[in-house]
This record gives structure tokens, sequence and C-alpha cells, in this order.
């Protein structure tokens, strides 16, 4: 967590990265307008909402039965229950993975109090929300507080099965990573290097 901080940088440490107290104010070095925390807020509540409303329909009405053939043999959807990471691994680990899931949306809580980019809001608020997805499942689904495993549906051929919290973290980090090769930082500065 600490090294996500100190390469994106939060308002808790200074402008060198140290985290040797707190930096000077420097005037006009933020852009002017107002935070995205609003925009954060309302990417994430849709993906989480998005994610936690097709899950209660996978279990209430796949789950148990046939898988459904969507587009051929290329997609199905097919309920299944991971108590692993992405694509079934570390099942030993879910506890370790709930915990994980929990820092990611404490770092992302921390950042958006520098946040002025909308396009940073949208990408964290995709995280933000997969993460709460995923964790809710953890939460509150068998075998067990901390121990859920999380609903997965989306079958495509010759992949593993996922689920929208899946997709919305992969697109954010996608978005992320476009973000950062192109110099666009979370406060909205921009820099070459």
């Amino acid at each position: 967590m600490a090294e996500a901080e100190r390469i994106i940088g939060t308002p808790d440490s200074d402008a060198d990265g140290s985290g040797g107290g707190a930096a000077a104010p420097v005037a006009d070095e933020r852009p002017k307008g107002r935070r995205k925390i609003v925009a954060l807020l309302v990417v994430a509540l849709f993906a989480y909402l998005l994610d936690l409303g097709s899950k209660m329909l996978v279990v209430a009405e796949l789950e148990g039965h046939e898988p459904i053939q969507v587009i051929g043999d290329v997609l199905r959807f097919e309920a299944i229950r991971n108590p692993g990471a992405a694509f079934g691994m570390g099942e030993a680990f879910t506890i370790i993975f709930t915990f994980i899931a929990a820092a990611v949306i404490v770092v992302i809580i921390r950042l958006a109090r520098k946040l002025y980019s909308t396009w940073w809001a949208v990408a964290l608020g995709l995280l933000l929300g997969g993460a709460l997805g995923n964790l809710t499942d953890r939460i509150f689904r068998s075998p067990g507080v901390f121990e859920g495993a999380v609903v997965d549906f989306i079958a495509p051929a010759h992949f593993a099965v996922f689920n929208l919290a899946d997709s919305a973290i992969v697109c954010g980090g996608f978005l992320i990573v476009i973000l950062s090769f192109r110099g666009l930082d979370p406060d909205g500065t921009v820099h070459k290097d």
C-alpha cells in the first residue's frame, strides 16, 4: 500500500515522496476546478450495483442449471463459485485475497482526496466498484465470513470464468496504464518524462 501511495502520491506525502512531513503548499501547481470524488463514487456505485445485480440473478436463475450458450461455443454463462483469485489460483488463500481487496479500497479512498482528473476518477471508480463487488462475496457468501467464494459466470471459450467485478478491475487497471503512459497524474497535471 505504501508503494502505491509513493508512486501515485497522496496529500499526506511531501513533493519529493520521502514522507518526511507536510509539503509546503505550492501555488497554482494543482489545476483549478473541483475534485472528482463524486465522479469516482458514481462510477464505483454503478460498477458495484451492476456486479451485485448480475450475481444475484446468476445465483437465483443459473446456479444448479445447465450453462447458457450466448454466442455458440465462443461464450456461455455458467455459474461457478471461485474461492481463489483470478483464474482459480490460490484457493487456499481466500482470506489473504479478502485483505488485499480491503487494502486496495483503502488506497483508493486515500487517493480520492488528491483527485482532480476525470479520467483517473473513472479508472479508480472502476477499481473501487470491482473490489467492493468481489469483497462483498468474500464477506457474505459461503463457506463463511472472509472466506466466501466469488460468483463467476462469464465463460469465454479457452479462458477463465469471470464476473463483472473482474471486468471493472481489469478495465480500470488498463485505463490507469494508458493515463500513466500519457503522463496524466491523478491531480490533473500532465508531465513529460
